[in-house]
Order: structure tokens, then C-alpha cells, then sequence
């Protein structure tokens, strides 16, 4: 056996290892699934997918989504944001991956995303967005770009249900990081959940101030317009 053979083998005992110790669980109903799945079979075929309406404008631009934000899907990313579960993020990795190429192929050039403040990363230990573009770039197998730094720890989104309460929430809350590596290029930016649109258009704004030539948004999920 040769040493990359050897190096395979070792590297599958010790997968078969960690999948034995920590069984892969479907995020969104927290059943057991095959090492090789990122969803249950079930979950599959009921989420509360966003189909033919996957894109919606916003008054700033475009915002794509797969999901929509309510029962296990919203249970899934609460999990994920707040108890820092993190199994779930090579399935929302795919299905934004499917979602962007899908409604969005050739229309950008780089992938970046909402960062938190510092103040919340130190408490919450992650930055959701982040990890999201990570898991999203996974299936590409490139890297995200880092863009923006959160100035403001403004109050959280989900306790304000007026849209222009949003909208003034985050105003000046980002600045540009090395506006340099911006300028000319076509963004998708990602963020984990679009209800007004309020927190992706005033990152949007910031990077087409900074010289971005495009910016696209694209999230995990979407609430539903009424």
C-alpha cells in the first residue's frame, strides 16, 4: 500500500471514527441521517422551499433565498445562530450554492457577507454570515472575501417590525475594509435571513460607495411578503 493509499485509509477510519462518536443529524428535524447526506429524506421534500419565487427586488436590488423563513427552517437557523450548532452548515452551504447558481450564475465575481459587530462576536463566539459564505464557497472551492467591518452595535433587527425602524437601525453601522479590493467587482452578498431587506441594502450601499461595480443578496432564508 502506497502512502497516499495509506493516507485514504487513514482518513476514512478516522471519518468513520467521528461518525460514529457524532452521528450526522438533518438540522432540520434533528433525526439521524447517513454520513453521507445533509438532509433527511423527509425534510427534503417539505421544506418550505421558495421555488419560482426564489428572487425578489428590493429598493435597493435583487435578493435570492431557497427557503422560507418560518417553522423548521427557522428553527434550524435560530439553532444554528444562537446554540451554535453548526452540523447544519454543509446542507444551508448546498442550498444556497444551488439557489445562487441557479438564479444568479455569471453575475458576480466575488462572495462576501454581513459581518456582526464586535461586541456580538465576542458574545456569541461566531458570525453566522460568515460561516455561511464559508459553507457556501465549500461547494465552489473558493474563499469569501472579507469587505466590511460592522462599526455601529446597533440594536438586533428582529425586535423592530417597521420597515424605515430597520432601515435607521443599521444606517452608517458599516464601513468599507480595503475599498482597493472592492472597486470594479460584482458582489454576492450573503447573510443568513432577509425580512425587510433593511441590513443587506445598507451593506450593499456601503460597497457600491467603495466602487463595487454590482451587489447581489443571498440568503439562507426569506420571510414571506404578505
Amino acid at each position: 500500500m502506497g502512502m497516499s493509499d495509506l493516507n485514504e485509509r487513514l482518513n476514512q477510519l478516522e471519518q468513520g471514527a467521528l461518525n460514529f462518536l457524532f452521528p450526522r443529524r438533518c438540522p432540520f428535524c434533528n433525526q439521524h441521517i447517513g454520513s453521507k447526506e445533509l438532509i433527511c429524506a423527509g425534510c427534503e421534500k417539505k421544506l418550505p422551499y421558495t421555488g419560482d419565487r426564489a428572487v425578489r427586488q428590493t429598493s435597493w436590488g435583487r435578493v435570492a433565498a431557497p427557503l422560507y423563513y418560518e417553522d423548521a427552517v427557522r428553527r434550524a437557523i435560530l439553532d444554528f445562530k444562537f446554540k451554535g450548532r453548526m452540523g447544519g452548515l454543509p446542507c444551508f452551504g448546498s442550498l444556497t450554492a444551488r439557489c445562487a447558481a441557479e438564479e444568479f450564475g455569471g453575475e458576480f465575481d466575488a462572495i462576501t457577507w454581513v459581518p456582526v459587530s464586535r461586541k456580538r462576536l465576542r458574545k456569541r463566539g461566531f458570525d453566522q454570515a460568515r460561516y455561511l459564505a464559508g459553507s457556501l464557497c465549500v461547494e465552489w472551492h473558493v474563499e469569501p472575501q472579507e469587505t466590511l467591518r460592522k462599526i455601529l452595535d446597533n440594536p438586533p433587527q428582529s425586535g423592530l417590525e417597521d420597515a424605515d425602524a430597520r432601515r435607521a437601525n443599521v444606517l452608517g453601522a458599516y464601513e468599507a475594509v480595503h475599498p482597493e479590493r472592492i472597486a470594479g467587482k460584482r458582489f454576492l452578498l450573503v447573510d443568513d435571513i432577509c425580512t425587510t431587506g433593511s441590513t443587506l441594502g445598507e451593506a450593499a450601499r456601503v460597497l457600491r460607495q467603495a466602487g463595487a461595480a454590482d451587489v447581489l443578496g443571498l440568503t439562507l432564508a426569506v420571510t414571506r411578503e404578505e
